[in-house]
């Protein structure tokens, strides 16, 4: 009997499949379109500058995280306004009925307040229209300005302190203490010592970089000599700086012989630093000190061979030392620079505008919000440069959001660590808005290692 013939095809050959069927057919497409061939040793054509900028603009780079950040802070203390409004809160109880009350309720609060921010720190149109028809001078145009620097002074030297010590690998959580010590020695020599005014000034300056330099110089013998943690022994000096001043403010020769309360006596007029623009405005020549502090320490940082030590400690002690680095020399210098650069902005407390002698809260927050101040500049010294800026608007803007709208002058302070929160975790602000991810981006802040 004879085999079957097959009736179609090869039975040597399988029916071809639907995937093979697509890619011929693919094949025969490209070959109905002119070849083309590109040479793989050519270079990739380099992108345009304006096609990076579009790529970067929605990606997760430090730029647009700090940005974001700052939006979210802004969405979420307008809801703490919200809720923290009972006339406005109570509009949200028949929001099913009448949905237009709550949402004008709520967009009335949040715009006065954000607006009296912005006039309280940057400008008041009211004041400029003021000085062009002859109403107010131009100091009224300059006021949101001026408090503005006035307040930034003292936080940049704070955050700069804080932001030295990070990158050479350790914590300084005591520059409230060494602020505190600043601005007592400044205040002594600004009313103990009689000299003339260019001379006096300069030593009461200098005395109060002296005396944070003396309250850093402790932290970090400790730490290079005995191991000691610089977090707990800077704690603990906080506390001792705190408590020293509330005594000495009532000791003979220095609390005011006229008064029966805890303030010292005032400064001498010679040692305080100049105003800028006349006595009606605040800001003072401290702002000036502290963009001259921001780039003396760029500058050591970055072309100085001590700055280069720092950063190799910081980075990695072990190999620091490997390569001949004195690593307990440098903890000691770090300690003493950063207390240097507190005890300025202690300084400017009773040297500038904001005080003019000693009480027990002279110092205020300037060492705490210096710790802000640096995360937020991801510890590099022109990033803190406007951070300080931003928590010094923060302020300024806090006080007349509070005269004018109502609002607690707290919920700054909720700003300002909603803000760093974000900062601090760029992942989370990433998946919020689903940034892509960017190439050359360091989104982690630049803290110390073993912190």
């Amino acid at each position: 009997m004879s085999d079957p013939i097959p009736q179609s095809g090869s039975p040597d050959k399988e029916p071809a499949s639907e995937a093979q069927a697509a890619q011929n057919a693919l094949g025969n497409t490209e070959r109905a379109e002119p070849a083309t061939k590109q040479d793989p040793s050519a270079p990739e054509p380099k992108p345009s500058l304006g096609r990076l900028f579009l790529d970067n603009l929605w990606a997760a780079n430090t730029f647009t995280v700090t940005l974001l950040s700052l939006v979210l802070a802004i969405v979420v203390g307008a809801v703490l306004m919200i809720i923290s409004d009972p006339a406005v809160l109570s509009t949200y109880s028949y929001i099913t009925a009448r949905p237009s009350d709550a949402f004008s309720a709520s967009w009335t609060l949040v715009s006065e307040a954000y607006a009296n921010l912005f006039k309280g720190s940057i400008f008041d149109p009211e004041a400029f229209s003021g000085w062009l028809n002859g109403s107010n001078g131009w100091q009224a145009v300059l006021a949101p300005i001026s408090e503005t620097l006035t307040y930034t002074a003292p936080l940049v030297f704070t955050g700069l302190a804080v932001a030295l010590a990070f990158r050479g690998g350790l914590f300084n959580i005591g520059a409230q203490g060494q602020a505190t010590v600043g601005v007592i020695l400044a205040a002594l020599a600004g009313f103990l010592l009689p000299l003339p005014p260019g001379l006096h000034l300069l030593v009461a300056v200098l005395a109060g970089g002296l005396g944070g330099a003396i309250w850093g110089f402790i932290p970090g013998i400790l730490k290079a000599r005995a191991g000691a943690h610089e977090v707990i022994n800077t704690i603990m000096l906080n506390y001792v700086a705190t408590y020293f001043l509330t005594w000495l403010i009532v000791q003979n020769g220095v609390q005011d012989p006229t008064r029966t309360d805890a303030i010292s006596k005032a400064v001498d007029t010679s040692a305080q630093l100049p105003r800028l623009l006349g006595d009606n405005l605040r800001v003072h020549a401290g702002i000036l000190l502290a963009v001259l502090a921001t780039w003396a320490v760029a500058w050591l940082l970055n072309r100085s061979t001590l700055g280069f030590e720092l950063r190799a400690v910081g980075a990695n002690p072990d190999a620091a030392r490997t390569a001949g680095i004195s690593v307990t020399r440098t903890y000691i210098l770090i300690m003493v620079f950063s207390g240097i650069l507190a005890g300025l902005g202690g300084s400017n407390m009773v040297l500038g505008s904001t005080a003019s002698a000693l009480t027990p809260l002279v110092v205020a927050q300037i060492g705490f919000d210096g710790i802000l101040v640096a995360l937020l500049g991801r510890v590099k010294p022109w990033g803190v440069l406007l951070a300080g800026l931003l928590f010094g608007a923060l302020q300024a803007g806090g006080n007349r959001m509070q005269s004018y709208s109502g609002i607690s002058l707290e919920l700054v302070t909720v700003l300002q660590a909603l803000i760093v929160i974000f900062i601090a975790a760029p992942a989370l602000v990433k998946a919020i808005f689903q940034l892509r991810a960017a190439r050359a981006a360091r989104l982690q802040t630049s803290l110390a290692k073993g912190w």
